[in-house]
């Protein structure tokens, strides 16, 4: 069956772009069905406080959606290990999900790979306008660092593997305006 159907695969469409925390065995450009990602989880611990709340990117479903990431592949005997980094990373509050996702790569392979996906009823769970998002994004700071990084660097890594997003870009644009207009 080959490496594909048998390894384990990471879908990558927030952070884990830019920041996987592993050395992935391949990596491809990957579509997932039937979820968006967008700015609909309260960040309280990476990229923000109780306090004052980030955003962080997450995936929702949705029917007919569509969202393209990028797929890792876990090189051989690290699996378990990757798991448990993954889950202590992204299951730090139960507001995401861990699930197993069918995914095509670039090069036409179906594969299934971990994805976290939001649960809905989870408190951190939200649902903002973009003006909305681009405020809190533009004041949060959590114990990864400034909102504005993530936001930055996840809209950095789409536009270096073609990703486009123009709410993204809004996002991106609207942030530095209002960053640039925060005094000392």
């Amino acid at each position: 069956m080959g490496a594909s159907s048998m390894s384990l695969w990471v879908f990558a469409y927030g952070s884990l772009l830019w920041n996987p925390g592993f050395e992935p065995a391949e990596t491809h450009r990957a579509d997932l069905k039937g979820y968006h990602r967008s700015f609909c989880m309260l960040s309280i611990h990476h990229r923000g406080t109780q306090d004052e709340p980030g955003l962080v990117l997450a995936l929702d479903h949705s029917e007919g959606a569509h969202c393209t990431g990028v797929a890792f592949r876990v090189s051989d005997g690290q699996e378990q290990e990757v798991l448990t980094y993954l889950r202590d990373r992204e299951l730090i509050s139960s507001a995401y999900v861990e699930c197993n996702v069918p995914v095509t790569l670039a090069d036409g392979r179906l594969v299934t790979a971990v994805a976290y996906v939001i649960e809905r009823d989870h408190e951190q769970y939200c649902n903002f306008s973009l003006e909305e998002q681009a405020q809190m994004i533009a004041r949060a700071v959590g114990g990864r660092g400034p909102n504005v990084e993530y936001l930055v660097n996840t809209a950095a890594h789409f536009r270096d593997i073609g990703i486009d997003d123009p709410d993204m870009d809004w996002l991106v644009a609207r942030v530095g305006v209002l960053t640039e207009n925060k005094g000392p």
